[in-house]
């Protein structure tokens, strides 16, 4: 279906993005993008036999329709469809960065086997338009969100073509479908940026960019002296060992704890070895590693001199990818936590980024992350398409996101005792947040 879902997207995209100038010449750049992300790909890819799937074959016929490219989107797209074909979800094309920068005012997630708006941005178009938290989408440019096709969607229309807006079909909690235009919100930035340090604004620019993506993916902490119980809501692996102790260190001031790893893409695996350290007093194996190289190492964490030691409540959900899926497996293998909420992404390899400049002086820059191992659990599983069932299901309704509440994070305090926090009040602990364009 994802291989499907990239080609409908090939047709769609030339009719939603206005015409621009591409030539020859801007063919043959991304003819030799597609050439040196494939041989990257038959170098370090974890499989050499591209597990069954005709890579070469998909590269050739990937250069035939380069050659046809009527426009950069459709050429961005042609590359990333690709990589698709593996369908290994570490394994994806990295665009050139773009002009433009948008943001659809509105977010959605899968809850269970259906697809819900769980956000919308004050004052946005998607506000205007009508569009409501609990709303369930149908449709995203006539193609149906599954669990199967959203992150794809996701990526296509945040990452390689971001659209001036969106068409979607829609349904309110009691209400028919309906059908909206949604517009992005749109920030026009510099074609050329100056990394020489000749302009002070471009590297203003690029340093207050990096500030809100650490405002963005910050850890929040919340103590709840008179229950002894702690919260953190972890946005992402990207933390330091640092970091990660005061973490561990602030649970360990409580019996209670519960570790929201909701909405978590994953990231850094030493990150993911010092948060497993955190909660034994003895070495655990994460996963085995299985790549091209015979007998590598397993991930492993280190024995925790000082380990928190009191219950605890692991809360995952659909955008729970990557490392956050892998520790809240191994926490559920060794029998450590309790996990709760919904099945998480299947999105679980172990990758690294190759990147390429094309041009001289106005560079263009492509990459690719390309998984090099996949990750064998101790129980003899990958949880590759597959994700973490959680120990208990609890998943919000319609109106839980039109009302604000969190119904997991309420049964989470619950299964540890906590009887005073509620669904409402648990919806307030940590606001939504959008990001500055």
């Amino acid at each position: 279906m994802k291989g499907k879902l990239f080609l409908l997207v090939l047709c769609l995209v030339p009719s939603l993005v206005s015409a621009q100038k591409f030539d020859n010449q801007d063919r043959e750049r991304y003819r030799d993008a597609l050439r040196l992300i494939a041989a990257d790909v038959r170098k370090y890819y974890y499989d050499p036999k591209m597990q069954g799937f005709d890579f070469d074959g998909r590269v050739r016929e990937a250069d035939e329709k380069l050659k046809k490219s009527e426009g950069l989107a459709q050429s961005l797209n042609i590359i990333a469809w690709t990589l698709d074909g593996l369908n290994d979800s570490h394994t994806r094309f990295a665009p050139p960065g773009r002009v433009t920068r948008q943001d659809y005012g509105w977010r959605m997630a899968m809850i269970g086997a259906r697809c819900y708006v769980t956000q919308v941005q004050p004052q946005s178009d998607a506000e205007a338009k009508g569009l409501r938290p609990g709303d369930e989408i149908v449709s995203i440019n006539k193609v149906a969100p599954t669990r199967d096709t959203l992150f794809t969607l996701e990526y296509i229309y945040a990452v390689l073509s971001p659209q001036p807006g969106l068409r979607l079909q829609v349904r309110g909690p009691e209400g028919p479908v309906r059908e909206l235009a949604v517009m992005a919100r749109t920030r026009q930035r510099k074609k050329i940026i100056d990394l020489t340090g000749g302009n002070a604004d471009d590297i203003h620019d690029l340093i207050w960019e990096a500030e809100n993506a650490d405002r963005m993916t910050r850890t929040i902490c919340h103590d709840f002296k008179d229950d002894d119980l702690a919260v953190c809501k972890m946005s992402e692996f990207n933390l330091d060992g640092e970091h990660v102790r005061e973490i561990v260190n602030r649970a360990r001031k409580h019996s209670l704890f519960i570790l929201d790893l909701r909405d978590n893409p994953g990231g850094y695996v030493e990150t993911l070895g010092h948060l497993v350290s955190g909660f034994f007093d003895h070495e655990i194996k994460i996963a085995d590693r299985v790549g091209r190289k015979p007998g590598m190492k397993p991930q492993i964490a280190k024995e925790h001199r000082d380990p928190f030691t009191g219950k605890m409540v692991v809360l995952i959900d659909s955008e729970s990818a990557s490392a956050s899926e892998l520790f809240a497996r191994v926490m559920q293998l060794e029998k450590r936590t309790t996990v709760i909420g919904d099945r998480s992404a299947g999105a679980v390899m172990e990758s690294r980024f190759y990147d390429h400049t094309l041009g001289a002086e106005a560079a263009i820059f492509v990459g690719a992350s390309i998984t090099d191992a996949n990750l064998i659990m101790a129980d003899g599983k990958s949880l590759e398409r597959t994700g973490v069932i959680p120990d208990e299901v609890v998943l919000p309704t319609a109106a839980d996101l039109a009302a604000g509440r969190d119904p997991v994070m309420a049964r989470a305090a619950g299964i540890l005792g906590v009887k005073k926090l509620t669904a409402e009040q648990a919806g307030k602990l940590f606001p939504f947040e959008w990001p500055k364009l």
